[in-house]
């Protein structure tokens, strides 16, 4: 099993915001995370990665096998875990290049491997590039800035086919996208799927499951996960909202 969550509990400030989530993530999987504002999606998201604002109470987190929560947020990285933010942030002065670079190199040595030469990785960015469809111009550029809303989603794509994560986690990717961006982030995210990597992806719409294609969607009220069925769950959701899930998970 890839990833494990069992009864997870975690909040920030003091107040509690997962209320006991067990997930199971296969090799290979697509699970989609769908929930109203607030129910904790992307808390789960930010415990995942391990973003210090969060505090976990009690519950177990296992990542291939390791136990996630031990961690520090860059081994988690370089074990393979992937976020992309539902705000991607800009970091002014520096270069894609060097950003990319010391980014798959710290990867590199954490596994024990030499650095990239300067030629093969501006091979490997000219071929990943290609494949999300990134402007040259836009990968010489600071990290984000001055970017449209599109074109950070895609570079975190990008940034996300160098790095080869065997778990990305897409919370809100398709949030503030035109069709057209959505179709280049979600084919570049496809072309990059294989049978050992898997992703969970967070959204309130079944657009992006159009895309994307999951194998399991969730649905998270609460703080819980309340119910999973197949993508035929989201087309529902799509068409009666989340009051009829809130309603039967009540009588349960």
């Amino acid at each position: 099993m890839m990833l494990e969550i069992e009864d997870l509990h975690a909040g920030i400030n003091g107040k509690e915001i997962l209320k006991g989530i067990n997930l199971t993530v296969k090799a290979g999987e697509i699970h989609a995370l769908m929930g109203q504002n607030g129910a904790g999606k992307s808390t789960l998201s930010n415990v995942l990665v391990g973003n210090p604002a969060y505090e976990v109470t009690s519950g177990r987190v296992r990542f291939n096998g390791k136990d996630l929560l031990a961690m520090t947020p860059e081994e988690r990285a370089h074990e393979g875990l992937f976020l992309s933010f539902q705000q991607p942030v800009e970091i002014p002065g520096v270069s894609m290049v060097n950003f990319m670079r010391a980014a798959l190199n710290a990867k590199r040595k954490y596994h024990g491997l030499e650095p990239m030469s300067s030629g093969d990785f501006l091979k490997l960015m000219r071929e990943k590039r290609k494949i999300v469809e990134l402007d040259s111009k836009l990968a010489n550029r600071s990290v984000n800035e001055g970017f449209s809303g599109g074109e950070k989603k895609r570079n975190e794509i990008f940034q996300m086919a160098m790095l080869e994560p065997t778990l990305s986690i897409l919370d809100e990717t398709d949030s503030g996208l035109d069709v057209d961006a959505l179709r280049i982030v979600a084919e570049g995210f496809n072309k990059l799927r294989t049978a050992e990597t898997s992703a969970i992806v967070i959204t309130h719409y079944q657009r992006l499951l159009d895309y994307l294609k999951p194998d399991v969607v969730h649905v998270l009220l609460g703080g819980r996960i309340v119910r999973s069925g197949g993508p035929e769950l989201a087309a529902e959701i799509e068409k009666r909202g989340f009051d009829w899930i809130k309603e039967e998970a009540s009588l349960d």
